[in-house]
């Protein structure tokens, strides 16, 4: 298996282009350094690495080669199209797919070496009439009091007996068993673990074997050991964003990834009571000078954030001046000396008072995941550090660090 990137260039032409700077810088040695916290963490456990919704918003092809090279021992996305994105990228470690559309194309994934969650026997129905010379290896899903997709305690017998006779016929590989914690109590996790074991313990009954067992992700991955189980599925906590209301990322020694910044556009001068942004929510106390920041709730900052959120300027922080727009937001600094370029700091890791993703989080009453997941599709992707061009964020290829 390889743990380089092919040779090739990851993100969108760096040329220059006239448009406003929006960038996110992508910190890969920190991501890194997450990855084998977390993996010596949870040994001798493994660790499958989620890389679903476009790597939490950092880009999901970057993001799975660090993994790998960290010492991940698998990836994890959503869906069967991410899947074989991966796969035309290059990637050859296991990877796994379980949320699937009536018409998913199980026959590119049993091509593709994608192994797939279960939770029905349509899926496993679906997956032989594909009729690919290849049995994809399949994790059955129990539901253990989510209420998402996996099958109900009811229901569990007959979809074990389906895929065992699957796996009979050469249609599927019986491969894993798992579940999802609710994290809504650690009482509620322990029983839902509990659940979890006696679904085992039925389909072991009825003649089945499991290689893996995995029900873990980034909270219980870190606070309930007895649910690490052969893998644990660690997502946001590897992006250096606590999963707890508890705990920051940084009392649990994990570092932010991603630093959002973009450049003042235009800087204006105005008199005592001018209204800014739409809806006047905020009136100048006094004659003023307004930033622009050209980032709004298009490029995934929260709307909802209007009237709390603040940002770094020139080593200070600001408020957020009015409501946040669709492209821009507005600062008011008062007699401070700023100029267009200026470069504005949404969030970071916090270091020199900035703020961090999980600070946004409580300014729009989220939490981590959300604030970097939306990062939209204008914001550049930057990504730095060793084995990184910083200047133009571009990926070696096969440099492993």
């Amino acid at each position: 298996m390889s743990l380089n990137p092919p040779d090739e260039e990851f993100g969108p032409d760096r040329t220059k282009a006239a448009t406003p700077e929006r960038m996110a810088h992508i910190d890969m040695d920190m991501f890194k350094a997450n990855v084998v916290m977390l993996r010596e963490l949870v040994a001798p456990a493994g660790v499958m690495l989620a890389v679903k919704a476009n790597g939490y918003g950092h880009g999901m092809i970057p993001m799975a080669w660090a993994a790998l090279q960290a010492g991940a021992e698998s990836l994890a996305v959503l869906d069967i199209p991410a899947a074989l994105e991966l796969r035309a990228a290059g990637v050859t470690a296991p990877v796994f797919a379980w949320m699937h559309d009536p018409d998913a194309d199980f026959s590119a994934a049993a091509d593709a070496d994608i192994d797939l969650g279960i939770s029905a026997i349509w899926q496993l129905d679906a997956i032989a009439a594909a009729g690919s010379r290849i049995a994809p290896r399949v994790h059955l899903k129990i539901d253990t009091g989510l209420s998402r997709n996996g099958a109900t305690a009811a229901d569990w017998p007959d979809l074990v007996r389906a895929a065992m006779a699957a796996d009979a016929a050469g249609s599927v590989t019986l491969y894993a068993a798992w579940s999802h914690l609710a994290d809504a109590s650690p009482a509620d996790d322990a029983v839902a673990l509990a659940k979890f074991h006696e679904a085992v313990d039925v389909a072991k009954a009825l003649g089945a074997t499991f290689s893996k067992l995995h029900i873990a992700a980034s909270s219980a991955g870190i606070r309930m050991p007895e649910a690490r189980l052969d893998f644990v599925r660690f997502g946001i906590a590897a992006y250096g964003i606590s999963p707890f209301d508890d705990a920051t990322g940084r009392d649990l020694d994990l570092g932010p990834v991603m630093t959002l910044s973009a450049r003042v556009a235009s800087v204006k001068r105005v008199p005592p009571g001018q209204g800014v942004s739409y809806g006047y929510l905020h009136r100048t106390e006094q004659e003023s000078s307004l930033a622009l920041v050209p980032l709004g709730y298009a490029d995934g900052i929260p709307r909802f954030a209007t009237g709390k959120a603040r940002v770094m300027l020139n080593g200070k922080q600001y408020p957020i001046a009015g409501r946040i727009a669709m492209d821009q937001f507005v600062i008011d600094v008062g007699d401070d000396p700023v100029s267009p370029g200026d470069h504005v700091i949404i969030f970071s890791q916090g270091w020199l008072g900035e703020p961090t993703a999980e600070d946004w989080a409580s300014f729009a009453g989220t939490i981590g995941d959300e604030i970097v997941a939306r990062i939209g599709h204008r914001v550049v992707r930057r990504y730095i550090g060793v084995g990184h061009d910083i200047d133009t964020g571009l990926w070696e290829p096969g440099y492993n660090c």
